[in-house]
């Protein structure tokens, strides 16, 4: 009787370790060790695909809710910073980053809105170190027109301590020819929990701004770090009481390594290769880079939620293990 009482009860308890996937309605969902992690939302519903929100291994959530929800304090400034998100200012023109569905009559984007449709969920699958989920997706003129593939893989980790890890892989295929402008609204991009913004006397006062951002060569604050070069970016303060931060990895195989970061004290945590002539400061400078039909980009990127700071955390650390693996 003690022994299937045990069995039992075994059952009832989340795997420890283990990454569970579990698909719905245009929403796929996450869960590391038993806890909720973060939820992917796509369809013709939603402007462009994106994970919201993400949460560290405490459950401290480190993004934003607005748009999609709205909190006591927070700023509701640029509904189209989804949580995190891939996109980029300017694709042949048409633009996928500010791109709500409700700025297409806005005299400001003249039409030129575009839109990333997923068109197949290839995987969605859990595992006991880490799950999976891969898709493709159009990206689609307001016109009706495909210029782009894309093809991404989210990997998700559970063996990481105190960490939250996720990669990201994706591949983007030019149906025709295809120039992404030289913009700084681009292209890897997360919109950080409101404890996470530098602080402000303009900001709310509740609740409190306590973000510190951090590159790999010590520049810290966004007059220092905004428009700079660098492997890897770190935003870290108090969410909810509880000390975390929020790193993005730059991948040496990634074009153009290592990325421009457009970064704000409001919160926008942003990697970008094409917006020169604005983190240079320099009209002369050009970012653009153009794709004949077939040809590829290929991206990777690992982010990472810890406790604590940079220092902490041992971000420079973990990044080394990081862009050490296939050499």
């Amino acid at each position: 009787m003690y022994k299937l009482f045990a069995v039992g009860l075994v059952a009832l308890l989340p795997a420890v370790g283990q990454v569970k996937i579990t698909p719905g309605s245009n929403e796929i969902a996450v869960q590391i060790d038993g806890k909720p992690y973060t939820t992917l939302y796509y369809g013709p519903q939603q402007p462009k695909p994106y994970l919201h929100p993400l949460r560290a291994a405490s459950g401290t959530v480190v993004t934003r809710g607005f748009p999609m929800e709205k909190i006591p304090g927070e700023l509701t400034d640029h509904p189209h910073q989804r949580s995190l998100w891939f996109a980029h200012q300017s694709v042949n023109g048409y633009d996928y980053w500010n791109n709500e569905f409700a700025y297409e009559k806005d005299p400001k984007y003249k039409g030129k809105i575009g839109h990333i449709f997923v068109t197949k969920i290839n995987s969605a699958k859990g595992g006991a170190k880490s799950g999976e989920i891969s898709f493709s997706a159009d990206w689609k003129q307001l016109d009706g027109v495909v210029v782009m593939n894309e093809d991404r893989k989210m990997t998700f980790h559970s063996d990481t301590g105190e960490n939250r890890i996720v990669d990201f892989d994706i591949v983007l295929t030019a149906k025709e020819t295809v120039t992404f402008g030289d913009e700084k609204d681009g292209v890897f991009g997360i919109r950080l929990a409101a404890g996470l913004e530098e602080p402000d006397a303009k900001s709310p006062p509740e609740p409190k701004r306590t973000g510190v951002m951090t590159n790999a060569q010590g520049c810290r604050l966004e007059a220092e770090c905004w428009g700079k070069r660098s492997e890897w970016m770190d935003f870290s303060g108090t969410v909810e009481g509880k000390p975390v931060g929020v790193a993005i990895f730059d991948n040496p195989a990634n074009p153009r390594f290592p990325a421009y970061w457009h970064v704000r004290g409001y919160g926008l945590f942003a990697n970008n290769i094409f917006g020169l002539h604005d983190f240079l400061k320099n009209k002369q400078k050009d970012g653009e880079l153009t794709l004949k039909p077939g040809e590829q980009l290929h991206f990777q990127y690992r982010v990472v939620v810890h406790p604590g700071d940079a220092s902490q955390a041992k971000v420079g650390e973990l990044y080394k293990a990081y862009a050490s693996v296939g050499k």
